[in-house]
């Protein structure tokens, strides 16, 4: 594909592309982007292409691809600004780009927000110098090319390629893959076959406000989604649930995290300098962990243990065999995806920010304001979480050739399938409804009822039954907006389902 579809000049790249073969007589493609952005459809089809597949009837090709910042295959593949884990640890260290950001309760305690208002210059200057060492590494030349409206291009590419120019293109994109496909549906209209978003990012906010305080519009879910998370707990008891004890009721299990993270952090904070395990990297570690309510337990019983022990160990009440070093540079490594070289990679960054509007006068006192007034007024737990994408944006050196702005409420050749869950913490529902209400009747919406992030968080045959009649025959809700339950027999901890979960939230909300 051209690097630059407006200047042949540029030069060209390649796309690497998987498919999973129709097993119905085929009826054509569909495109499926996972979502990031940075995230590798090619790694990622392995273990959707069958549930996928499932729900579209089998009468499509599945094809999913890298795209252009993604993998190794693709060109421009990975992005990356520093040539190895020594050069990134070096870089950063001392800063809470690997220790995060230490505070408590809802983030009112004047000498926590003093302690992260006193390091504003430091990460600023570490935020513009780590921009020039993303343009000045061997990728940076390809840093403008690098954007979703080209991926949208890209994908009419292979349409065209696959089932014949100008044939209607199919697409299902989850999470930043609803921001692709709002791109894609309004820069082709025309092109629109069956297109369905899923956990939404509203492409609006994006192209209007600065991404490193929107971040916080994402997050009003995020206590909501984690409450389902202890109460789920307590519902357990300590027989399916470490973090429980018995008789324990949703909010003291909840006590016994926050205990957790006091202990850690006034470990940290103590007169033996930095430890391993942080109240940081503990909020910044459990909270993509709350994304899938099927992992629920393995972070109660696997993640969490780990990271009391290690917390027991730091404030000298436990046994010197915990083996603290691994705890900490485990969730450092989810943080970044790595090569075979294992270098960092800032290929969401280098997306993300690249679309971005224009930088603004935003620096990182702003930011770190904003994250403080998130953690007292949206999510006590999750505002603090550090680093995230987002915060990149306002010291990003580059933005994309071309970038989509709107309008999102263009004509479409047909109409469109919007799915958002009832608490989800990366992509709230209020997002789903806001693109549904621009697209007004070019569109229906469907509520899934549960915890996590897209449709993928937990099994739905209603919402199987919704997609399979949408591909096969264009059907969408009579009335424009239905709501879908999770099944019946999907338990988060045995005997735990999510009605259960959903009728137990101690503040009431699950009846929404």
């Amino acid at each position: 594909m051209p690097l630059d579809y407006h200047n042949s000049s540029a030069g060209t790249g390649k796309l690497a592309l998987i498919k999973a073969n129709a097993t119905a007589p085929r009826r054509g493609t569909m495109f499926l982007n996972p979502g990031g952005p940075g995230v590798s459809g090619i790694q990622t089809i392995n273990s959707t292409s069958a549930l996928v597949l499932n729900f579209t009837g089998g009468e499509y090709d599945i094809v999913s691809w890298d795209p252009r910042g993604v993998g190794s295959l693709t060109v421009p593949g990975d992005v990356f600004c520093f040539d190895g884990v020594d050069d990134y640890n070096a870089f950063w260290n001392g800063t809470i780009e690997l220790n995060g950001i230490e505070m408590t309760g809802n983030f009112t305690d004047q000498a926590d927000i003093d302690r992260l208002m006193s390091q504003a210059p430091l990460m600023q200057t570490k935020y513009e110098q780590l921009g020039q060492r993303c343009m000045n590494h061997s990728d940076g030349q390809f840093l403008q090319y690098v954007g979703t409206a080209a991926t949208a291009r890209d994908m009419v590419a292979m349409a065209d390629a696959l089932d014949g120019p100008g044939a209607p293109v199919n697409y299902w994109g989850l999470s930043y893959g609803t921001l692709l496909g709002s791109w894609f549906i309004n820069m082709f209209p025309d092109r629109v076959g069956h297109v369905i978003l899923d956990g939404v990012v509203d492409p609006v906010g994006f192209a209007t406000l600065e991404a490193a305080l929107a971040w916080s519009t994402q997050l009003v879910d995020d206590d909501h989604a984690f409450e389902g998370f202890y109460t789920a707990c307590a519902l357990a008891g300590p027989q399916h649930c470490s973090i429980a004890l018995a008789g324990q009721s949703p909010a003291e299990v909840n006590d016994n995290i926050q205990m957790l993270l006091k202990t850690a952090h006034d470990a940290t904070l103590g007169t033996n300098g930095p430890v391993p395990v942080t109240s940081g990297l503990i909020r910044a570690t459990m909270r993509p962990e709350i994304y899938f309510p099927a992992g629920w337990a393995s972070l109660a019983n696997a993640v969490y243990p780990m990271f009391a022990q290690g917390v027991q160990v730091e404030a000298g009440d436990g046994s010197e065999s915990a083996n603290v070093s691994s705890i900490a540079s485990a969730p450092r490594s989810s943080f970044r995806k790595r090569d075979e070289k294992d270098t960092i990679s800032y290929s969401t960054e280098a997306i993300l920010c690249g679309d971005s509007i224009d930088l603004t006068s935003t620096n990182m006192t702003d930011v770190f304001q904003n994250i403080i007034a998130t953690s007292q007024n949206i999510s006590h737990m999750f505002a603090a979480a550090w680093p995230f994408a987002s915060y990149y944006c306002a010291t990003w050196p580059v933005r994309a050739v071309e970038r989509y702005q709107g309008p999102f409420n263009n004509t479409l050749a047909n109409r469109v399938l919007v799915i958002g869950n009832t608490f989800d913490p990366a992509t709230p529902f209020a997002s789903a409804q806001n693109l549904t209400n621009t697209l007004g009747d070019q569109a229906a919406l469907v509520r899934l009822n549960t915890f996590g992030h897209t449709s993928e968080a937990a099994p739905s045959q209603c919402i199987g039954n919704i997609i399979r009649a949408y591909m096969t025959n264009g059907t969408l809700p009579a009335d424009n907006h239905g709501v879908c339950e999770v099944d019946l027999d999907f338990e988060v901890f045995p005997g735990v389902t999510v009605e259960s979960i959903m009728a137990n939230l101690p503040d009431g909300s699950g009846t929404r």
